[in-house]
């Protein structure tokens, strides 16, 4: 802002060193000297930061402008508009009015005067006007950027707050799902096993004396050791998750994991038992579907890649697509190959379509 006042007050100067050279009448170390002391009041105005004293300044330019026009040389007093309306905006922002003061001289100028008074009266209100509405611009852009850093700081407390209280969560989760298995197990197979060893050791004890009864605490043990057996293998059986869970929970975080370090957006759909898939189809599954993203990455300029699951009456279909550039040709690499290899293990085949983007369906029999 400072910057284009600055210019328009060199710019009016050097016209007047200009005028004034040519001029026979103008009196040359007079203007020069009045010339310097109006630039050297000027900077001090743009150096002190109190408005009081920049009023003062700006008044004593505005009387070193006039005592130059009467005494020095008349064309000096074009330089006062842009003083009165500095003068003008440090008491009011209507700027009709502040156009007005910078305007009202003209009425006391000779009418050589007063077209130019005039034009450069128009053109300084035009620059003012032009440098304030820029400001308040930029005032206003960077309150907005102001606001938004503060919100962007405030989102970013909050996301590491919430990540923090995830991570707790989770280290909690472990340690009460560790409490209730190592309480389970005190309480049910512990107690069990416990009472299996005491039958054994009162059977040790009567087996030279009373054989009989002997046999029967062992018995006993045994059935109690069985009961702890079956004890043991449901309770890891219901801590296992089922097979169908890992798997697609495998493939989900496959994706989600892709799509955050490759900006790609990716889609998970599936339908069908989940069930029926093994381990081993699983696996081929996975791996697959990791090529297949890896090469859409690399190859594709693709900006969103699906992966579709159906499970049919015979047959697991996973299909996954892109909507990239696709091929006119499909060059087969060591990716390529190891997925076929891998599913030919299980009597299963994959097909490459390249016409509608890129997409690649493994196909793997359900196992009767």
């Amino acid at each position: 802002m400072e910057f284009w006042i600055i210019l328009t007050k060199l710019v009016l100067m050097l016209y007047i060193s200009i005028l004034g050279a040519q001029s026979h009448h103008a009196h040359i170390a007079w203007m020069v000297f009045a010339m310097l002391l109006y630039f050297c009041i000027n900077i001090t105005f743009h150096i002190i930061r109190k408005t009081m004293i920049q009023t003062i300044v700006l008044v004593l330019s505005g009387s070193l402008i006039i005592m130059a026009y009467l005494s020095i040389y008349p064309i000096f007093i074009i330089l006062l508009p842009l003083t009165l309306l500095e003068i003008s905006a440090h008491f009011t922002n209507k700027r009709f009015l502040i156009f007005a003061v910078s305007f009202f001289p003209i009425i006391y100028l000779g009418k050589e005067l007063q077209p130019l008074y005039g034009m450069v009266a128009i053109l300084s209100f035009m620059v003012l006007s032009m440098i304030a509405t820029y400001g308040e611009r930029i005032t206003k852009d960077e309150q907005q950027i102001d606001q938004l850093r503060k919100s962007l700081q405030k989102l970013t407390k909050d996301l590491n707050d919430h990540n923090e209280f995830i991570k707790q969560s989770e280290y909690t989760f472990k340690l009460e799902e560790r409490n209730r298995i190592s309480q389970e197990i005190h309480d049910n197979i512990g107690h069990t096993m416990t009472g299996a060893l005491f039958q054994m050791e009162a059977a040790k004890r009567l087996m030279d004396t009373n054989q009989p009864k002997a046999m029967e605490l062992l018995q006993n043990a045994i059935n109690i050791s069985k009961d702890g057996i079956e004890s043991i293998r449901l309770t890891l059986k219901n801590l296992k998750p089922p097979t169908e869970q890992v798997g697609i929970h495998r493939i989900k975080l496959l994706m989600d994991e892709f799509s955050a370090k490759h900006l790609i957006k990716t889609a998970l759909t599936y339908d069908g038992n989940l069930d029926i898939i093994s381990p081993i189809q699983w696996k081929i599954i996975q791996e697959n579907a990791t090529e297949a993203l890896t090469n859409a990455a690399k190859y594709s300029n693709a900006t969103l890649i699906s992966v579709d699951m159906k499970i049919l009456n015979k047959i697991i279909r996973v299909e996954v697509r892109d909507n990239g550039s696709g091929a006119e040709k499909v060059k087969k690499g060591l990716g390529m190959i190891g997925m076929e290899e891998r599913t030919a293990a299980v009597n299963g085949k994959v097909i490459v379509d390249s016409s509608n983007g890129f997409s690649v369906t493994t196909l793997i029999p359900i196992s009767s």
